[in-house]
């Protein structure tokens, strides 16, 4: 005689298994909290800075104009450093392993858990005019503290590591299959990453200079540390609402505030419509 089972399609998995109206209801109101307590704070203080009529003194100031030009073009030659140094390093981290791989990839990774103000004091140890590359440095004729190279090198430092682990995933996530039929059709490796490799990797590549680009921009303990914030030449927009909050201009604190964050959401909005324009063309294409 054949025992007849009594396991039900819900005891496997099945439709029962789904969450119930309360699992549902319970993920949607912490979803909304998580999202209130995000949100709410930037979205008053920009309300705040457009009803209280500060935001538009605050874009009459020449020190705000200033430091924000200075952002915006610090952090687009930060931008391009970081390209031009990281994009290398994250294709041989994803495609190479090696003695000191895990070592280096700690050594990428160390910037963003460390303080900013620590890095600014790295940073000024190292080039520093009495630190380690100091003296040569200043027998070149070269000096980097207090100066707006400065606040791209400590941009560059912070920044970096977030577009270097972005990209490293997408770079990983290639299909090498796609790749090596490139190559049985004649194209040389420069032509594989060009056309192959970097198209399938830009997503991850994309994602990772917004992040890089938002961490530059709202960069503040490593720039006062080895930059300072002087006027014109090294204060940028972050240095510029700390000094009016510790001046006691609130208002002027946060018009500045709201200046960076709107300044910072239109890059992202751009950046997706860019994303969404490419993703049109692809299915257009297809």
């Amino acid at each position: 005689m054949t025992a007849r089972s009594a396991t039900s399609p819900g005891d496997l998995g099945g439709p029962r298994s789904q969450a119930g109206p309360g699992g549902t209801s319970a993920f949607v109101v912490l979803a909304a909290i998580s999202a209130a307590f995000l949100g709410l704070p930037v979205a008053f203080l920009v309300a705040r800075a457009v009803l209280g009529g500060s935001i538009g003194a605050a874009l009459g100031s020449t020190a705000v104009l200033d430091a924000l030009v200075l952002s915006l073009a610090t952090t687009a030659v930060s931008l391009v450093v970081t390209i031009f140094l990281g994009t290398p390093l994250a294709f041989l981290l994803a495609r190479r392993r090696f003695r000191g791989s895990s070592l280096l990839e700690a050594i990428v990774d160390l910037p963003i858990v460390l303080p900013p103000s620590v890095a600014g004091l790295a940073l000024l140890l190292v080039f520093g005019r009495s630190g380690l590359l100091g003296a040569p440095l200043a027998a070149l004729g070269l000096t980097i503290p207090f100066t707006t190279l400065a606040v791209v090198m400590a941009q560059v430092f912070v920044a970096a590591p977030f577009f270097i682990r972005s990209a490293r995933a997408g770079f990983a996530a290639v299909d090498r299959d796609l790749e090596d039929a490139a190559r049985v059709d004649g194209a040389g490796e420069g032509a594989v990453l060009r056309f192959v490799t970097i198209p399938l990797a830009a997503p991850a590549l994309a994602a990772g200079l917004v992040m890089a680009w938002a961490r530059a921009l709202g960069e503040f303990g490593a720039t006062i540390m080895f930059a300072g914030s002087l006027g014109g030449r090294t204060q940028t927009l972050p240095l510029v609402v700390y000094g009016e909050f510790q001046a006691g201009d609130l208002d002027g604190s946060i018009a500045a505030a709201a200046i960076l964050v709107m300044a910072a959401v239109g890059v992202l909005f751009a950046v997706r419509g860019l994303r969404w324009g490419r993703a049109l063309d692809l299915r257009a294409g297809g």
